[in-house]
C-alpha cells in the first residue's frame, strides 16, 4: 500500500537500495524496505508541505563514510527526517543514510520503531562507530536538543557544537560534510518548555504555539567535504585539536545557513 504512494524514480531508489542490503533486520532494527516505507511516509512532507529545496548534494560521496552534519531546529524533529529523506532521494548512486537520534526517541510508541526501520539509531559510541566502520553515512547534529529547542530570537544561530563528530572523523578518516537546513527555525515556534516533565525519557516537553508545523519552506544545503584528518597532524583525543575542528564545522555551516537566508525570500530577521 505504501508502495503505492510512491513516483517509479523514488521505488526505483527504494529498490536499489533494499537489493544492496542483506535480508532481514539489522541490528539497529533497520529493513531492507524501512527505506521505502520512510519515502512514502515524508513524501507529503517533503513534496507538498515543506517543498523542500536541495543545493549541493554532489557533495555527498558516492561510497563509503563520511559524517553528515547539520544545524538542527523547529521544536520537533521534522528537520532531521526531510534531511535523512533528502539524503535517499539525491544522493548519487542512492544511498541511505544512518541518522542519530535522540536516546528517548526509541522508548516513544510506535513513532521509535518506525525510525529505527527506515534508519534512524540510538547515538551511542558504539553504534556510531559501527555505522562508519561498515561505511555508511551518518547523520548528525551537534547542537542536539539545545538547537531544537533555541528561543525564537535566537533563530539560526548555531548552539554549543559537540565534538563527537569531528573526534569520528578524523579516527575512522572519513569526510564532514557540513549542511544547513533553512526553514524550520520559523516551522513551530515554542511558546514555553516543562523542563520538569519527561515524557518518555525527553528532556522537557515543548510546548509549541501551533499543534502542526507552518507550511514553511526548507532550503538544504551541503557543503563541501572537510577532510579533517589531513589538516590535523595531532591526537585526534586531543581536546585542543577536537575544538578547534568543532568550530571550523560549526563556522561552515553557520556559512551555509546564512547563504541559504540571504537567497531565500521572506527572510525572517
Amino acid at each position: 500500500m505504501l508502495r503505492a504512494l510512491l513516483s517509479r524514480e523514488l521505488r526505483d531508489r527504494a529498490d536499489r537500495i533494499a537489493d544492496a542490503a542483506p535480508d532481514g533486520y539489522d541490528c539497529f532494527g533497520g529493513h531492507p524496505r524501512g527505506v521505502e516505507m520512510a519515502l512514502a511516509l515524508t513524501r507529503p512532507l517533503y513534496d507538498a508541505w515543506f517543498r523542500v529545496d536541495s543545493q549541493g548534494s554532489e557533495h555527498l560521496p558516492a561510497h563509503g563514510a563520511a559524517v553528515i552534519a547539520a544545524n538542527h531546529s523547529g521544536t520537533l524533529p521534522f528537520d532531521a527526517m526531510m534531511l535523512h529523506a533528502d539524503v535517499v532521494r539525491r544522493s548519487s548512486p542512492p544511498r541511505s543514510p544512518r541518522t542519530v537520534m535522540d536516546r528517548f526517541v526509541p522508548a516513544l510508541p510506535f513513532y521509535g520503531t518506525l525510525v529505527a526501520r527506515g534508519g534512524g539509531i540510538n547515538g551511542t559510541r558504539r553504534n556510531v562507530e559501527h555505522v562508519l566502520e561498515s561505511g555508511h553515512l551518518l547523520v548528525v547534529f551537534p547542537e542536539g536538543t539545545k538547537g531544537i529547542g533555541k528561543p525564537f530570537r535566537d533563530r539560526y544561530r548555531l548552539q554549543a557544537w559537540r565534538v563527537g563528530h569531528v573526534e569520528l572523523a578524523m579516527r575512522y578518516r572519513v569526510p564532514v560534510i557540513p549542511t544547513a537546513i533553512v526553514g524550520p527555525e520559523e516551522q513551530m515556534p515554542a511558546l514555553f518548555e516543562l523542563h520538569h516533565v519527561h515524557p518518555f525519557g525527553a528532556p522537557y516537553l515543548p510546548i509549541p504555539l501551533t499543534p502542526i508545523p507552518l507550511p514553511v519552506r526548507y532550503h538544504i544545503r551541503y557543503g563541501a567535504p572537510m577532510a579533517l584528518h589531513e589538516d590535523y597532524d595531532g591526537d585526534p583525543r586531543d581536546p585542543e585539536i577536537l575544538q578547534d575542528a568543532a568550530l571550523r564545522v560549526k563556522a561552515r555551516v553557520q556559512a551555509l545557513i546564512d547563504e541559504g537566508l540571504a537567497a531565500r525570500r521572506g527572510v525572517f530577521r
